[in-house]
């Protein structure tokens, strides 16, 4: 998951979280949307310190 997917998982979250307020016969969309922004948030955090490795490696120029 990169930067762009965690940053678009965490927008589509909080619109479902805080500014839907449909129904669905059996989804709480309330919750999907703090899932989503979990699982973003979490995504963020893993692309960030993959990224960080990456960058310490490279030999200093």
């Amino acid at each position: 998951m990169q930067i762009g997917s965690s940053l678009v998982l965490i927008a589509l979250g909080a619109i479902l979280a805080f500014a839907v307020t449909d129904r669905i016969n059996d989804v709480d969309l309330t919750t999907v949307g703090y899932i989503l922004l979990a699982v973003g948030a979490v995504g963020l955090v893993v692309s960030l310190v993959i990224s960080g490795q990456h960058r310490d490696r490279r030999p200093p120029v």
